[in-house]
């Protein structure tokens, strides 16, 4: 199974998974770049679906469907663990993500899973939801995935996050070669570089507790510790 990755607007970014024959986009908001790549690849296009139900993730929508007969998977109706079958033994499994928005989902793949506005490379997402218990529960799901674990987010704001990344831990030698890895035509990381860099996913780092603790924020248990993150950067 493959997964090849679409830039529109200004930061965004969509995705085809897909086998031999088959694929499903994913916050496909460049129908004909999708379209045009299925078609050079002999890809049948079978289903379309968000990571959640922001605008901005689904402008596609109608277009893939129209031009290529696919099936709209509603992400608000998937449950915890489906799978989402492209045929050849292969799919997607999905993960129920809530915190940036109640609907939120990532979809698990062999060695990557696609996180939305979840999780950044470098940051997460704003808690629009309000429930940043429920966002902290998705966060630990995604970290406890293999350390190897390719992420394929739903917008390019790296520069952007290892700016603010260096503000919260200015010592944190990672982030200079995390940068210099940077890519901007295919944004991709692993999970252990952002267990390494991204602060919102560091709360168990000591680096980290020590700099609440110094600023005198709550930091006793995970939880508190995301959240004071959360809160505070």
């Amino acid at each position: 199974m493959e997964i090849a990755q679409f830039k529109y607007g200004t930061d965004n970014l969509g995705y085809l998974v897909y086998t031999t024959s088959r694929g499903i986009a994913i916050d496909g908001g460049d129908p004909a770049a999708i379209i045009a790549f299925a078609q050079e690849k002999g890809i049948e296009i079978i289903g379309v679906t968000n990571t959640h139900s922001h605008g901005d993730h689904t402008p596609g929508n109608a277009g893939l469907m129209e031009q290529t007969g696919a099936v709209f998977l509603d992400c608000g109706s998937f449950t915890q663990g489906q799978g989402i079958e492209l045929g050849e033994g292969q799919g997607l499994e999905v993960l129920l993500t809530p915190g940036h928005t109640m609907d939120s989902v990532c979809f698990k793949g062999e060695g990557f899973v696609v996180t939305g506005d979840t999780l950044f490379n470098g940051t997460v997402g704003n808690c629009f939801s309000g429930d940043l218990t429920a966002f902290y529960r998705s966060l630990k799901q995604l970290i406890q995935l293999p350390d190897d674990t390719l992420i394929y987010a739903g917008h390019d704001y790296v520069m952007e996050s290892l700016q603010y990344a260096r503000i919260i831990e200015p010592e944190n030698p990672d982030i200079v070669r995390y940068k210099e890895g940077y890519n901007p035509d295919k944004i991709v990381s692993c999970l252990a570089d952002e267990l390494e860099v991204n602060p919102y996913l560091r709360f168990n780092a000591p680096a980290m507790i020590l700099r609440l603790e110094e600023k005198n924020l709550p930091a006793d248990t995970e939880l508190q510790r995301f959240t004071s993150i959360m809160e505070i950067y």
